[in-house]
């Protein structure tokens, strides 16, 4: 080996940048350490193409380094995690004494985030972005009015994937969109296009002879994303919710046929997830409304349009109120009372379960607090915590907040919360309930019995009560099964030391079984329903409740 040999040995294998070398003819040489810290390939395996992802890596950068002297390239490169990435390659030719060169060396840079979007492909996965998305979307629409046929378009969104974040935190989310890129990538066409378009949404662009062809392609998408990802060593499961629509059926322009994609994912998440819809005539009437329903919701919030309805605990040996669940009611001044199973599930969606959220707490201690100046019967007032806020890193610090606005003795503050939202994270959901807890408040796990949680779990909870899902109430006086199930909560309650609460009691034979198996608190039709304030008042002050 020559001086000025070793001498290029060490200077390529310790400088930062990444390097290529090629003979005369642009035939791969060699390729140092940092080319293989910024791709993942070992040189041995790019230069013998070994595999897939190597080989295509290899191909890529012979295109490279065919350009000019002193020329520059920029594309994608496969690096070995499979990830199609954006690089600037920068050739330069060597000379030495021959009339033509006699080597080209290239120096490899990550393209900038800004470059990389005008490039049109996403920096995380190097699938191509919104940019490349809406120009195949033009392109198919105008070759089907060119030469027929049809379009079809897929918008795919992950579920769950939040959790995955929040689990894992957001490098693991992160690998997780770079795996299921990768797969993707994997599962279709070289002629169909598979995007990138942001967060954990991705979409899918291609020319289909017939619809069972696009049915075909989201079937093997949601089989692809659904076998398990190894990430950070853990086992993760994540599903896809696919909405399809096809031009010219579905849509009379590419934008179109964007929004009634839009519109059939939305149907595929609120319809179960981990499954494929088509868009329907039906379906866009429901989204007009639904974003009616949104921009009235977000209008009720603004006006306070929102009342908070008391219904009575009831201790059945003696009618006597002893508590009362606080339930929000929305008084739409156009169109009167709405559902609120037909506007929480909407104000969850868009977020603004939090604010709503916020709101009802705040109303509630504020009136029990005038209650209690009032001089009346003093009862403790249970509140409802929804997902979005169990999960909001600023959810003890509202309640702290809350509690010093209004003057409220914390020990008359229930939160009740859903114990399938405890079962994501049972740590975190610990740690929450525990502060929760030192401020001095009740905690309930509302609907016992109907979620996922293990009772290995129910033990670590720092709850005050169980309450008893009406739909063991519904037939306990007639279904022994029933029956057996709504005395063995009650038996763990007691067990446990926890107050137990039973809501859904409608007729008298439901509180007699409850009141004989020893569950003191009642909660249900028999006695009253959700009443406003001031009706709630009056029984306050009589400090009994007769059933209806």
């Amino acid at each position: 080996m020559s001086d000025n040999q070793a001498i290029l040995d060490v200077i390529l294998e310790n400088i930062r940048d990444a390097v290529v070398l090629t003979d005369g003819e642009r035939r791969l040489l060699r390729v140092n350490k940092a080319f293989e810290a910024l791709t993942g390939h070992t040189a041995a395996h790019l230069l013998d193409r070994s595999g897939e992802d190597a080989g295509a890596a290899h191909d890529q950068l012979l295109r490279a380094m065919t350009v000019n002297d002193g020329g520059r390239w920029q594309g994608a490169i496969r690096c070995a995690d499979g990830a199609d990435r954006l690089f600037d390659v920068t050739v330069s030719a060597v000379n030495g004494t021959a009339a033509f060169p006699t080597h080209y060396l290239g120096l490899l840079r990550h393209s900038s985030g800004e470059e990389s979007r005008r490039f049109g492909h996403d920096d995380l996965t190097g699938l191509p972005n919104r940019d490349i998305f809406a120009d195949r979307v033009d392109q198919a629409v105008l070759q089907v009015n060119r030469s027929g046929g049809s379009v079809a378009l897929l918008l795919m969104g992950l579920d769950r994937f939040t959790m995955v974040n929040d689990a894992l935190g957001h490098g693991a989310g992160d690998r997780l969109l770079i795996e299921v890129a990768r797969r993707l990538r994997h599962n279709i066409r070289e002629t169909d296009t598979a995007v990138r378009l942001e967060g954990d949404r991705f979409a899918l662009v291609m020319s289909i002879a017939g619809t069972d062809d696009s049915v075909i392609v989201a079937e093997k998408m949601l089989k692809a994303v659904r076998e398990p990802f190894a990430i950070d060593g853990q086992e993760v499961v994540v599903t896809f919710s696919i909405g399809i629509a096809i031009y010219p059926q579905d849509a009379a322009s590419g934008v179109a046929l964007v929004k009634q994609a839009e519109n059939a994912l939305h149907h595929a998440k609120v319809s179960g997830r981990n499954q494929y819809q088509f868009f329907s005539k039906d379906m866009n009437r429901k989204a007009r409304l639904r974003l009616d329903l949104e921009a009235r919701l977000r209008r009720a919030l603004a006006n306070e349009e929102f009342a908070v309805y008391y219904q009575p605990k009831v201790r059945a040996a003696d009618n006597r109120i002893v508590g009362a669940e606080a339930l929000v009611r929305w008084l739409d001044p156009e169109k009167g009372m709405v559902s609120p199973g037909e506007f929480i599930p909407v104000a969850e969606e868009t977020g603004l379960i939090e604010p709503i959220g916020s709101w009802v707490l705040r109303r509630s201690c504020q009136q029990t607090k005038a209650w209690q100046d009032l001089g009346l019967h003093r009862v403790k007032v249970s509140v409802n915590v929804s997902a979005r806020q169990f999960r909001s890193r600023t959810l003890v610090d509202t309640v702290v907040g809350i509690l010093e606005e209004t003057g409220l003795d914390p020990r008359w503050l229930e939160l009740e919360i859903t114990e399938s939202m405890l079962m994501n994270d049972v740590e975190a959901a610990v740690r929450k309930m525990t502060a929760l807890r030192e401020l001095g408040l009740g905690l309930s796990i509302d609907d016992f019995g109907t979620g996922y949680s293990s009772l290995s779990y129910l033990g670590r909870f720092p709850i005050t009560t169980l309450k008893i899902d009406r739909a063991f109430i519904a037939d306990v006086d007639s279904n022994p099964k029933t029956a057996e199930i709504a005395r063995a909560i009650i038996g763990l309650s007691r067990g446990l030391n926890l107050e137990v609460v039973a809501e859904g009691a409608e007729v008298e034979d439901h509180v007699t079984f409850l009141r004989d198996n020893g569950c003191d608190t009642v909660q249900g039709y028999y006695y009253s329903r959700p009443v406003p304030a001031d009706q709630f008042e009056r029984m306050l002050t009589e400090g009994v409740v007769r059933h209806l």
